[in-house]
């Protein structure tokens, strides 16, 4: 984190906490996700948050699994969720599971029957929710309210005995039915799931919920600041209830402004829905906003971290251009990516003065932005060429600045040629542009004294490499898509994935799976992982200009 910029609302309570001795001068953090999903840019920025302060002021993180509902868990996203905080370059303190604490929330549970303060229920969903009463109206103690706590607290060993079905009976907290807060009047804390679990297999029919399991868990770990978004602010005084009356390290929520980021949708519940229905490959489709597919998309983790750090951490729901994220990729990619070539749409360049048959070995560096250039590759040259359809025109309009009949231009790392003339085929389209070279003007020893203002990329022919290009962009048409009215499906960008197949310099080849290249001209790129030996597959990460802004601008 850069020392420059102001604290945000939470450091500022974090060193108040700290100038006060509170908790002994020690900093605890946690990241507790729910594994019944990948995480998304939304979950880095948590992430960023707990574990950057914790890293900020000497303390510590924790990993939990908030895995209390075995029906929607799996250690498939266990696995994925370690990997993605990981990769994001952060490392756990402990790794924990709620489910590690089953035993004493069950302890807690009947801490709470005897004294009082909570009580089996027989009423159906649909009875509890009228009963609950509306935000204008109090709510309605039913008969259950009133049982014994001996016969509460024989009804909750029976519930654990699994003498009962699926939504026969639940636990609820005694709290206040009149309060105007929902989510005190006598919320549940557990409910019956004869379901097995990812860990704890069939040992455990009832199961706790979110708002029981949460802060004790915190508790037991001894959270000193319980970091939540904004939706948990009304969750807070049941947070604090169950600690007091429990008596148990009191923990402290803060909450802060979740990530809604522009074209895209957040809601685990809608990009389950997109994969299951196929809509996208899968949970890692680059055009996913989850972290697996930032990474396969070719999206480096300092890009997401310094992303997270520009938006920074606010009190109030605001929409974050997905433009910044993109602006966070290319200034990283700039500074790291290995420069190569590319032709996406080809046509072939014929050097007639230049030996048939005839290879010259030239060389490029890898990132002129480095110092040193990060070392180069060697490039093979020939008189047959690929060069971009759009580097051609038959009638050029002033300042074009590429090939046309009397045209010259510079060939990247190699000579300044001219165009003499062109071929078309039965259609009328151009099949092959005739160019004479200058063999005085190859680049680092140009002695031609000619000067151009033009150069364009390109691939021999007959070293060529064919590769399968996946040019990704907005999942959505609409900037907004959670909120528009009607079916969100219905926004989806048909032209979100476009597959050419392109020419490619044979040092691609042998290109590595997780580094960016910058296609000269073309935009940032990164080996998929379906590539093979066979068949080379890249990913566009993303174009080198903000094309996008500009087609909304021109609209």
């Amino acid at each position: 984190m850069s020392e420059e910029r102001s604290l945000n609302f939470i450091e500022e309570i974090v060193e108040d906490d700290l100038k006060s001795g509170k908790n002994n001068g020690r900093i605890h953090t946690r990241f507790p996700p729910e594994p019944n999903g990948y995480l998304h840019i939304g979950h880095a920025k948590s992430i960023c948050l707990n574990f950057g302060l914790a890293k900020r002021y000497n303390g510590q993180t924790n990993l939990r699994f908030d895995d209390t509902n075995p029906v929607t868990e799996d250690t498939e996203y266990v696995e994925s969720i370690k990997a993605d905080v990981r990769w994001l370059g952060f490392e756990w303190a402990n790794e924990l599971y709620a489910s590690d604490y089953f035993d004493i929330l069950y302890a807690f549970a009947l801490n709470l029957i005897k004294q009082g303060l909570a009580y089996v229920d027989d009423s159906t969903p649909e009875e509890i929710a009228a009963q609950k009463g509306t935000p204008t109206e109090p709510g309605i103690a039913n008969q259950y309210r009133s049982r014994t706590i001996e016969e509460n607290v024989q009804l909750f060993e029976d519930m654990k005995a699994g003498k009962y079905p699926d939504g026969a009976k639940v636990l609820r907290a005694k709290v206040d039915m009149a309060s105007p807060n929902m989510h005190m009047r006598d919320p549940i804390m557990y409910r019956i799931k004869h379901a097995h679990h990812h860990r704890t297999g069939d040992k455990w029919c009832i199961y706790p919920m979110y708002d029981f399991a949460h802060g004790q868990s915190d508790a037991i770990e001894e959270i000193t600041h319980s970091i939540c978004t904004l939706e948990f602010i009304p969750h807070r005084p049941l947070y604090e209830w169950f600690i007091d009356k429990l008596e148990i390290f009191p923990s402290k929520q803060y909450e802060f402004a979740r990530l809604n980021l522009t074209y895209t949708v957040m809601s685990k519940r809608k990009l389950l829905q997109l994969v299951n229905e196929g809509h996208v490959e899968d949970w890692d489709d680059p055009r996913m906003p989850t972290i697996s597919g930032l990474r396969r998309r070719g999206y480096t983790p300092a890009s997401v971290r310094e992303f997270c750090e520009r938006i920074g951490v606010a009190k109030r729901e605001n929409l974050i251009d997905v433009g910044l994220l993109e602006f966070c990729i290319r200034e990283d990619l700039n500074k790291t990516a290995w420069r190569r070539m590319a032709v996406l749409d080809p046509i072939k360049l014929v050097i007639t003065n230049y030996p048939a048959g005839q290879t010259e070995t030239l060389h490029g560096e890898n990132n002129p932005e480095a110092e040193g250039g990060e070392g180069g590759r060697d490039i093979p040259f020939s008189s047959e060429l690929y060069i971009e359809r759009e580097d051609f025109m038959e009638v050029a309009p002033k300042k074009f600045f590429r090939l046309a009949p009397g045209l010259m231009v510079r060939l990247k790392h190699a000579y300044i040629v001219k165009c003499e003339d062109f071929i078309k085929d039965a259609d009328g389209n151009v099949t092959e542009v005739h160019c004479t070279y200058i063999p005085e003007s190859k680049s680092g020893q140009d002695t031609s004294g000619i000067n151009v203002k033009g150069t364009i990329h390109w691939v021999s022919v007959p070293h060529a490499k064919t590769a399968d290009v996946r040019l990704y962009d907005r999942l959505f048409k609409s900037e907004n898509p959670a909120a528009e009215e009607g079916d969100f499906k219905d926004d989806l960008n048909p032209n979100s994935l476009q597959v050419i197949s392109a020419f490619v310099e044979p040092d691609l080849a042998t290109a590595i799976q997780g580094k960016g290249y910058q296609f000269i001209r073309k935009g940032y790129f990164t080996l998929d992982k379906l590539s093979t030996d066979d068949k080379l597959v890249f990913n566009r990460t993303v174009t080198l200009k903000d094309a996008w802004a500009k087609e909304v601008k021109k609209g």
